[in-house]
């Protein structure tokens, strides 16, 4: 009887301890560049397009500290509203348990540390933060005074900026695919890799997220983006051309040119942006069998034609008005623009999402 008695004790005992026992949690000690003491930092998280606050902290002695327990790593922000709008300082982050280090700074420069996945994502983090710094450079000395050629040379500066981006991103996400960073990354910059990198990446992604519901959208793009794949034929639609008359696809595709199908926006920086070298391209092989056809996003016809014309697009242009909804762009499963999809001229795709130097070579080499 004292042998069940013992054992009911050292259960019990046991009990007490486990139900005691503090779980592990996080503790994130940071500063702010130009902060001072009394101002408030936000811990919050992205709910569509909007950051939610769910905690914060006031910096003291030039510090802040936030503490918590997280069940699972999450992508987070630190935030900073400062004196005024220009003071803004913001930085995103993964929350996991462990001691986070976080120096929120300005012109992108913040740095996260101390945690696997911080320390991992901090390795892309920087090497982007210094290409866009040098691409903020670059854009700067962009003005009205610089000639044609001048310009056109900063405007490829600037293309190839964004093309190092790019593969440092996709480095990163490659790197990274089965853990919370890669998978993170994945959702935000899918849009830049092949229908082929895309499906290999979604392979390797672990059971754990194939559920997650971007996870579970790009997937469904990626089996429609199939149908027009590098090797298969056009998709043709109907739309009106910026004159009102119903035009097709096929008016232009399959006819024997090589034509690139521009989806685009007036509303799109990028798009905008990189429409001069598309004038240039068009300029230099249109003679050579080259076409171009504009696809518009837009839902304003004034903003869609006013642009048109300022940017000098002389090559066929159509668009049903309906913005995201465009049924070109679904047909074609464009989740981002600028997107391009250059057809061969017997209508077979050859490449999607070619641009800067990578879409010259490829039609210079076409065109041979």
């Amino acid at each position: 009887m004292k042998k069940l008695s013992y054992l009911f004790v050292a259960a019990a005992a046991l009990t007490i301890v486990a139900c005691g026992e503090k779980k592990a949690g996080y503790v994130i000690n940071g500063t702010v560049e130009g902060g001072v003491d009394g101002d408030t930092v936000f811990l919050q998280e992205s709910v569509g397009r909007q950051l939610v606050n769910i905690d914060t902290a006031i910096i003291k002695n030039g510090k802040f500290e936030f503490k918590g327990v997280q069940d699972s790593t999450v992508h987070r922000y630190l935030s900073n509203n400062g004196k005024t709008k220009d003071d803004y300082l913001a930085t995103d982050f993964y929350l996991e348990n462990g001691n986070i280090a976080i120096a929120l700074a300005k012109d992108d420069m913040s740095v996260v540390s101390g945690t696997p996945s911080n320390d991992a994502y901090q390795l892309v983090y920087t090497q982007v933060s210094e290409l866009n710094k040098h691409a903020r450079d670059i854009y700067v000395t962009l003005n009205d005074s610089m000639s044609a050629e001048q310009r056109e040379a900063k405007l490829f500066e600037l293309n190839l900026m964004q093309e190092k981006i790019e593969s440092v991103r996709k480095k990163g996400i490659e790197d990274n695919i089965t853990n919370p960073v890669g998978i993170q990354m994945f959702k935000q910059s899918f849009y830049n890799f092949s229908t082929d990198e895309n499906e290999a990446l979604l392979k390797q992604i672990p059971e754990l997220y194939k559920n997650d519901p971007a996870i579970v959208r790009i997937q469904e793009a990626t089996d429609k983006q199939k149908l027009t794949a590098p090797g298969t034929k056009f998709i043709n639609f109907e739309m009106p051309d910026p004159a009102g008359k119903m035009v097709q696809l096929s008016d232009y595709v399959g006819k024997g040119k090589l034509v690139l199908i521009d989806f685009w926006a007036s509303w799109c920086g990028p798009c905008v942006r990189e429409m001069p070298e598309l004038v240039e391209l068009y300029k230099e092989y249109k003679s050579k069998g080259f076409e171009i056809v504009g696809v518009s996003l837009d839902n304003n016809a004034d903003a869609w034609k006013d642009a048109i014309k300022r940017l000098n697009l002389t090559w066929p242009q159509m668009s049903d008005l309906k913005g995201w909804s465009c049924e070109g762009a679904q047909l074609y499963a464009v989740n981002s623009i600028p997107c391009t999809v250059l057809v061969s001229g017997d209508g077979t795709i050859i490449a999607r999402n070619l641009r800067g130097s990578e879409l010259a070579n490829q039609i210079a080499e076409s065109l041979k």
